[in-house]
């Protein structure tokens, strides 16, 4: 199967949304990039028979089939800004060398086409589904995740959904998020720095006007829950301001960052030494604003499903105190654990083990290494709406490229992935025994 000219042209056409979390106005509360590319995707399905809705303005649906139960897949249409991609649109689709490139390829506007391009070959086969069908479209995944909130509050619960909006194998736990602000009341009068587009994704750029002179500090963006495979900006910040001749001990928050933001050693800011089955903790100065009216700083955390909040949130208290900073927790999702051998987790492994051979960089060694239920450190819609999983979309042994610049997928990759997501929405239709 590949797709076809109709299907590619509706690809390009939701990659060109910019659809970054902006200002809110009536009828867009995440901006209007992002209501737009639901409409269009919307209007998209309706022209090919699904049935349509969207609630409060903030997270849309696809179903077709009939039933008292319904099955999902859940995806977003929102996106993390887009830097340093050279010669590369990253609002254009553009196919290179065997692979389709776009902000949002993999996260997450591919799997939402391919979601509904699975369901559509399904519907032109004229499969008779025993339980209603249904694609749910959130629109601000990347900065809140209020549009599944409003979905779980005011619409149907399914009797089971997947996401593809992770990694292969399945996802059957996901570790906790904090994320944090630490605020400096100290008045940086000959300091301005700025950096940084997400928290949930490492800095790559940093300007820094001090004392009249402009520089830009450079580094590698990745995603906030892997942190080590990105080059953190902001972590360059106390280094520079010394080499220009700058007192850091009068400088709180940027003494704060040379001591604790440094490396990639979550310990000595969490106190937490906590490794389980969902790994350890990590961390991510993402985003930083300081001039003669804020200092401030944003950090992402990441912790393990056994790990104590309470204890992570004191030890960071107690550091601020130390430098006379304040600090407030923005945003907090707790760990979420699913039993690895219940039915569902069962049968989307085994498609997994089925398919893993069909894709791009695959050794028969994978076999034995990847064919187990998975914890992650990414946050996804399974923590928000009931009964839902992470499933794909990206293959383990192959480079991340959630919130990477150039982000890509190989043609056939997606081409497979959509008969990934047919099987698995067959098999969530399946009796449950």
């Amino acid at each position: 199967m590949k797709l076809n000219a109709k299907q590619e042209q509706f690809l390009e056409d939701i990659i060109s949304y910019k659809s970054i979390h902006s200002t809110s106005y009536d009828g867009a509360p995440y901006g209007k990039a992002s209501r737009e590319v639901l409409d269009f995707f919307l209007k998209y399905a309706q022209n090919l028979g699904f049935i349509t809705h969207v609630t409060d303005d903030k997270v849309g649906y696809v179903e077709f089939g009939q039933g008292k139960d319904m099955v999902a897949l859940v995806c977003h249409l929102d996106v993390v800004p887009a830097s340093n991609w050279g010669d590369i649109d990253p609002f254009k689709l553009t196919v290179k060398d065997g692979c389709y490139y776009g902000r949002g390829i993999i996260d997450n506007k591919g799997p939402a086409c391919a979601s509904l391009f699975a369901m559509q070959n399904l519907m032109n086969q004229g499969f008779t589904p025993n339980k209603r069908i249904r694609l749910i479209l959130g629109t601000d995944e990347e900065v809140s995740c209020d549009c599944v909130e409003t979905y779980s509050r005011k619409e149907e619960t399914p009797i089971f959904a997947i996401t593809p909006d992770a990694e292969f194998p399945v996802v059957f736990a996901e570790k906790g998020i904090m994320q944090i602000r630490i605020f400096d009341k100290t008045k940086y009068m000959n300091l301005t720095i700025s950096g940084g587009q997400a928290v949930n994704a490492v800095p790559d750029s940093i300007n820094i006007l001090f004392e009249n002179e402009k520089a830009t500090l450079k580094g590698k963006t990745a995603h906030a829950s892997k942190p080590q495979l990105g080059d953190n900006a902001i972590s360059k910040v106390p280094e520079y301001l010394e080499i220009k001749g700058a007192s850091i001990d009068s400088m709180p928050l940027i003494a704060f960052i040379k001591k604790y933001c440094s490396s990639n050693d979550p310990v000595p800011l969490t106190g937490c030494k906590t490794i389980d089955c969902s790994g350890k903790t990590t961390f991510n100065p993402g985003v930083i604003q300081v001039d003669d009216n804020i200092a401030q700083l944003d950090i992402d955390i990441r912790y393990p499903i056994s790990a104590s909040y309470d204890s992570i949130v004191s030890n960071i208290d107690s550091i601020a105190k130390h430098y006379n900073l304040a600090f407030e927790v923005i945003n907090h999702m707790p760990p979420i654990c699913q039993d690895k051998e219940s039915t569902y987790v069962q049968k989307l492994t085994k498609i997994w083990i089925q398919n893993m051979s069909k894709l791009e960089g695959f050794k028969n060694e994978y076999l034995e290494r990847y064919s187990m239920p998975i914890a992650i450190g990414g946050g996804t819609y399974a923590r928000h709406i009931p009964n839902t999983i992470a499933f794909g979309m990206q293959a383990p042994w192959q480079e991340d490229q959630c919130h990477q610049a150039n982000e890509h997928i190989t043609v056939s990759d997606f081409v497979a992935y959509v008969d990934i997501l047919e099987q698995a929405i067959i098999a969530m239709l399946e009796k449950n025994d």
